[in-house]
C-alpha cells in the first residue's frame, strides 16, 4: 500500500513546493501527490490554485511568477529531484495541457511509478489519445461522478475517502485497477481504508501516516 503526502496543513511546508515533496518522503511516504498547471509560456509548475500572488498562471509568464518567493517548482524539477525515489501522482487542474506533460514524461520517466490524474475525463482520455501508455486516475469527490471511472482507460481510480467502501475495493480490484483515496488525516480513518485493501492513501500529515502503520505493524 502506498503512502502519498499532500501537505495542505499550515503548520508543515507550503504544499506544491519541493521543500512540501522533501518533507513528505523524509517522514515516512513513499510517494507524494501534487498539481500541475500551465504559464503562458508553457511551462509546468506546481500549484493548486490557478493564482499565484494575484497573477493568473495561464496568462502569466513564468519569470514573471518565479519571484513568489522562489519556491515555485516545475514539473522538470519534481522528476529531476524525485522521479527515481518516490511514487508520484500528478494531478491535471485543468484541459490543454496534456501533450506537455507527456512530453516531460517522455523526456524522464519517473523510475518508482507514477499517475497523472485529474478530476476532468476528458483530459484523461487527451492523454490516453497521445500516449496509451500513461497511467492515469479518475479523481472523484461526489457520488454522482463516481461511476465515471469505469467508462475510462485508467489505471488507478481515486475516489474522496467518503465514497470507498469494501465493495467498491473489491469491484476495483476485479477490473485489475488499483484504488487511491483522498485526503484521511485520521487515524481511525486510516486504518479503516488500510483493513479494507486500498491500494494508496494520500494524506496532509505524512508523520501521522507514518506513525499509523508503524504503530499498527
Amino acid at each position: 500500500m502506498r503512502r502519498l503526502g499532500v501537505l495542505r496543513q499550515t503548520d508543515l511546508p507550503a504544499e506544491n513546493t519541493i521543500r512540501a515533496l522533501e518533507y513528505a518522503l523524509a517522514n515516512g511516504c513513499d510517494g507524494v501527490e501534487f498539481d500541475v498547471r500551465l504559464t503562458r509560456d508553457r511551462r509546468a509548475v506546481l500549484c493548486h490554485d490557478p493564482q499565484i500572488d494575484g497573477k493568473e498562471i495561464a496568462t502569466t509568464d513564468y519569470s514573471d511568477l518565479r519571484p513568489f518567493g522562489n519556491e515555485l517548482a516545475c514539473l522538470e524539477d519534481v522528476l529531476a529531484c524525485f522521479g527515481d525515489k518516490a511514487y508520484l501522482d500528478i494531478e491535471l487542474k485543468v484541459s490543454g495541457e496534456e501533450e506537455e506533460i507527456v512530453a516531460a514524461l517522455l523526456a524522464k520517466p519517473p523510475k518508482c511509478g507514477y499517475v497523472v490524474s485529474s478530476f476532468l475525463p476528458d483530459v484523461l482520455l487527451r492523454i490516453h489519445e497521445i500516449d496509451a501508455d500513461v497511467p492515469l486516475g479518475y479523481i472523484c469527490e461526489h457520488r454522482r461522478d463516481a461511476e465515471r471511472w469505469t467508462e475510462l482507460p485508467i489505471t488507478a481510480f481515486i475516489p474522496y475517502h467518503n465514497l470507498v467502501s469494501p465493495r467498491l475495493v473489491k469491484q476495483v480490484h476485479d477490473r485489475g485497477l488499483k484504488l487511491l483515496t483522498w485526503t484521511v488525516n485520521q487515524k481511525r480513518e486510516l486504518l479503516r481504508l488500510a483493513s479494507w485493501g486500498v491500494d494508496g492513501l494520500i494524506s496532509d500529515d505524512p508523520k501521522l501516516l507514518n506513525r499509523t502503520f508503524v504503530e499498527a505493524g
